[in-house]
């Protein structure tokens, strides 16, 4: 067993020996396969556009920042105040919308490509959109930074797009909150506006209802003759509760007519309308509310867009490394093909 061992030991040690000798003799084609590699890897390092990286990252605004879309939220007014997760869930679903990416690819993306790339076929231009454009969700759990990447040959270029992107979905983000804001205050003033008219229907229904109930008692204090109150000990308070009862008749017929008069003659019942004057106040409100947008945020931005200097691609030193050992390779297949499949004549 050992001098079997010793012999496939041995065997192996020849044959990597060849292996060897085949290459150096054939060196000159090695090395030309590596030389062809590393010239094709320089040419398309140093003649392919470099791509520039621009990148933008955002997080939640502040409490101060949606303050103005909580302007009249609070729990007398029936409508919750938003909390800043409220606000940044609907930024942060803009940012990832599709229609946004259709609406950036084609009104910024496609018309600054040249007249014969747009020839090309939609699905594959907004294929490589994908790649030149790219939305990152938060990387660690619990994180709320997104960021937005954008890939461009023009550095100036790249970093305008990644900032367009986010101002834009910021915008329509903007947009939703405060058309929320302003239909939740328009059906709160509607609101309000039916429970103005409820009171004056009542306030009105409660005035006929007080004619209809004096002109019975002045009938009453005609047909008896009562002018005036009776000189006797009447509580006042039970002449008063009397106009619900029997009593209202003893004020009198001049007393009672005078009312009825004044009560028929009367031009608005809404000085006598109950709440009615704190309804108004807070209709009026609701009804004038408006949300400045130059004073509410839906994101912040975290630090500044760059103007990107260094390309991230091509990456000439590891392209070349690559070209290298791509040649090197190929050089030392081709030799070792060459001698199993050429036939030296004998």
């Amino acid at each position: 067993m050992r001098v079997d061992s010793k012999k496939d030991n041995g065997l192996e040690d020849f044959e990597f020996q060849r292996f060897v000798r085949a290459i150096f003799r054939q060196k000159l084609i090695v090395i030309g396969f590596t030389v062809l590699g590393a010239a094709l890897a320089a040419s398309y390092a140093f003649l392919t556009s470099p791509v520039y990286e621009a990148k933008v990252f955002v997080i939640p605004p502040s409490q101060s920042d949606i303050s103005n879309f909580n302007y009249g939220r609070m729990k007398d007014s029936e409508l919750v105040p938003y909390t800043v997760k409220d606000v940044y869930d609907i930024y942060t679903r803009y940012l990832q919308a599709e229609s946004l990416r259709l609406d950036f690819f084609s009104k910024i993306y496609v018309p600054s490509l040249s007249s014969e790339e747009q020839k090309k076929s939609r699905d594959a231009l907004y294929s490589h959109f994908s790649e030149v454009l790219r939305v990152v969700p938060p990387l660690k759990e619990g994180s709320d930074r997104y960021s937005v990447v954008v890939q461009a040959t023009n550095p100036g270029k790249a970093k305008e797009w990644v900032t367009e992107y986010v101002i834009q979905a910021g915008q329509l983000a903007k947009n939703e909150m405060i058309k929320n804001v302003s239909i939740e205050s328009e059906v709160r003033a509607r609101n309000l506006e039916q429970q103005i008219s409820s009171a004056r229907e009542k306030s009105t229904k409660a005035r006929e209802d007080s004619i209809v109930r004096l002109s019975e008692a002045l009938r009453i204090a005609e047909s008896i003759g009562l002018e005036k109150p009776p000189a006797i000990t009447v509580s006042q308070s039970v002449i008063a509760g009397g106009e619900a009862g029997q009593l209202t008749y003893m004020r009198g017929s001049k007393a009672l007519k005078a009312e009825i008069e004044s009560l028929q003659a009367r031009e608005s019942d809404d000085p006598f309308t109950d709440r009615l004057r704190d309804l108004q106040d807070r209709f009026n409100f609701f009804k004038g509310l408006k949300t400045e947008p130059a004073l509410v945020s839906v994101y912040r931005q975290d630090g500044v867009v760059e103007l990107p200097d260094n390309p991230v691609k091509p990456n000439k030193a590891l392209v070349l490394v690559l070209g290298v050992i791509a040649g090197l390779i190929t050089g030392i297949a081709f030799v070792l093909f060459r001698g199993l499949f050429v036939v030296k004549p004998e």
